[in-house]
């Protein structure tokens, strides 16, 4: 299993595919393994790479405060350690957290820039989805919050078709589980993040992609997103909540083909 050492951790990633490369960065959650329905069909004419976040999957897990700026010099560090210059970021939640401060950053470095289910800006909606899962983690244990999370994911009818499939990756979520104090601190690290004064200094093509009925990253966050960004294109899909990519991963593998073969004209 390739790991990129840094000084302080080891963070493992994967490669898919060759062609140009694009960085798949998860959300919340931070593992490689969320990009699982997407990776074939971006790695078909890409060199996909995906990593899973300090404190989650097969990284190390260090304990102690988190922040998205952090786990953003952790990405940094790992584009260094396996030689990717520049390539194509797509971030979703989170992960577009991080890439906001990547492309705001290191210009040069971005290719184009895709930024799925996130936000610059914490409203109260948002705040409140988030304020009640660090209350399950800290009140009920980490079953209870792996639980919790697949109703601020994913929509109603999709849980109720994808129940077994979704009811063994909570098993799998809670046998892999980080601790409850990294998970807290990961919670911490998303509500204390603004990304406003990174969005005037992205000068990537840019593309926020939502769903229309996504809760926990609303639409009017990625339009203040998409506001924010000289540029920047809002493209909404009707259906997927804020696990787009997993529940209608055609869709979105469509979208993210077309944006990264720069085929503007379907947007």
């Amino acid at each position: 299993m390739p790991f990129a050492t840094l000084p302080d951790a080891r963070i493992y990633y994967e490669t898919h595919g060759s062609g140009p490369p694009v960085m798949l960065i998860a959300g919340l959650g931070g593992v490689a393994t969320y990009w699982e329905p997407n990776i074939a069909a971006l790695a078909r004419h890409h060199t996909v790479i995906v990593h899973d976040h300090r404190g989650t999957g097969r990284s190390t897990r260090t304990e102690g405060a988190y922040s998205v700026a952090r786990l953003c010099d952790d990405m940094t560090a790992l584009m260094d350690a396996i030689g990717v210059g520049s390539a194509a970021l797509i971030g979703h939640s989170t992960g577009g957290a991080m890439a906001q401060i990547f492309a705001a950053r290191a210009p040069d470095r971005v290719q184009r820039l895709l930024l799925y289910a996130s936000w610059a800006t914490l409203c109260p909606q948002m705040a409140l989805c988030l304020s009640v899962r660090q209350h399950i983690l800290r009140h009920q244990g980490t079953l209870a919050y792996h639980q919790a999370s697949q109703i601020f994911l994913y929509p109603p009818r999709f849980v109720r078709d994808a129940w077994p499939k979704l009811e063994n990756e909570i098993a799998m979520a809670e046998l892999g589980s980080t601790t409850a104090a990294i998970l807290d601190a990961r919670l911490s690290a998303i509500m204390a993040f603004d990304g406003t004064p990174y969005l005037g200094a992205i000068t990537a093509p840019t593309t926020v992609l939502v769903a229309a009925d996504d809760i926990l990253t609303p639409p009017y966050a990625s339009q203040a997103l998409a506001a924010g960004i000289a540029g920047a294109r809002l493209h909404v899909l009707p259906y997927g909540a804020h696990a787009l990519s997993r529940c209608e991963p055609e869709a979105f593998n469509q979208v993210a083909s077309a944006f990264l073969q720069k085929e503007d004209g379907l947007f």
